[in-house]
């Protein structure tokens, strides 16, 4: 995939795909909306959370360490807008909100984890090689 792509504008509804109509480029940029999605920190965090089960918004805001309510709460829209997850209000009083992963949401479980094993496996060595080379280009100081 180009990583050139100028930004765009178009409709992101994913509608057409490889064999209709579609140019590699449409494709490649459709990828690259998505990656933006699902590669985020935030989103990555929340499918992590909702891996074993429902969770409310307060819920999710307590297990992901740092994220803004505001923050949460565009990620868990765009998580429901590309069907990754589903969004349940429940007629309680106080009405009561719960999030959880769809059947595509746990294919992305599935790589995330993966991602995280990896990580996790590597820690010692990229932290290492971040070590060696903060020694070998020490910051330049400020004029």
């Amino acid at each position: 995939m180009p990583d050139d792509l100028p930004a765009v504008e178009a409709d992101e509804s994913g509608s057409g795909g490889p064999g209709r109509g579609e140019s590699e480029e449409d494709e490649c940029r459709q990828v690259l909306r998505i990656l933006g999605v699902i590669g985020n920190k935030w989103s990555v965090l929340v499918v992590g959370q909702l891996r074993d089960r429902a969770l409310r918004f307060g819920e999710l805001h307590r297990a992901v360490t740092g994220i803004s309510q505001r923050m949460l709460t565009l990620t868990l829209r765009q998580l429901e807008r590309d069907g990754l997850l589903t969004r349940t209000v429940h007629a309680d009083v106080p009405p009561r909100v719960e999030y959880t992963l769809t059947g595509l949401g746990s294919t992305l479980l599935d790589a995330v984890t993966a991602l995280g094993d990896w990580a996790a496996a590597h820690r010692e060595e990229i932290g290492d090689n971040r070590r060696r080379y903060d020694e070998a280009h020490p910051p330049r100081p400020r004029s």
